[in-house]
């Protein structure tokens, strides 16, 4: 029990920093309001299954043994993260609502907001490699199966996670009311996440081989 305890308090740390994911996730609560934010966070949840089920399968052994899957995954990662920055500032630019997912009351929105937070979780190597390193840290040899153990772990991982992004999902809807009456703290908080998008981007291209 005492190492289930450390892993959720290590994820809470992990979840509390500022990453690509939380910028999302804000970013249109604030814009398009908690509906698709709630589906942006379900697009980064089935992510982070993803990248649990990838790192039990042993494929993210590939991104450190070959440096050209690694390459690939990266820039493609991080070109995604650089291309939702600018649009971003395309549209505060131009006053098109594009990237606002078309708004919160159409349905499309909610399967774009999700796919976009799938997109941006499965295209960070490094969610990949962060679930590889984490998960076998935590697993207790002899205590039940080393399958079951990896499974409970990478369940918490993405149950911890989406809660996060359903705070986040509200914060990002609250701070929408209060700037709608505020047209210059709108664009402020369009150019700040825009840049912080642009800017976790060039760290993933900076990224060095594992």
């Amino acid at each position: 029990m005492s190492e289930f305890i450390l892993f959720v308090g290590a994820l809470v740390v992990v979840y509390l920093l500022p990453g690509p994911d939380m910028v999302l996730v804000l970013q249109t609560g604030a814009s398009a309001g908690r509906g698709p934010a709630i589906a942006t966070g379900a697009g980064l949840a089935l992510a982070r299954a993803a990248h649990v089920a990838f790192a039990g399968l042993g494929l993210a052994a590939l991104l450190t043994t070959s440096p050209m899957a690694f390459e690939v995954v990266r820039f493609v990662g991080s070109a995604y993260l650089l291309w939702l920055g600018l649009e971003i500032l395309r549209s505060e630019y131009s006053g098109d609502d594009a990237i606002r997912i078309n708004g919160p009351k159409q349905p499309s929105s909610h399967g774009t907001a999700l796919w976009r937070g799938f997109l941006t979780n499965i295209l960070n190597p490094k969610a990949l490699l962060f679930c590889s390193v984490l998960l076998p840290q935590f697993i207790v040899p002899g205590e039940q199966g080393l399958g079951v153990q990896f499974l409970m772990l990478g369940m918490t991982l993405v149950v911890v996670g989406l809660a996060f992004d359903l705070t986040y999902a509200t914060v990002g809807s609250l701070l929408s009311g209060w700037m709608s009456r505020r047209p210059l703290a709108q664009r402020a908080q369009s150019w700040t996440f825009a840049a912080l998008l642009i800017g976790f981007a060039l760290r993933l291209v900076l990224m060095p081989h594992p």
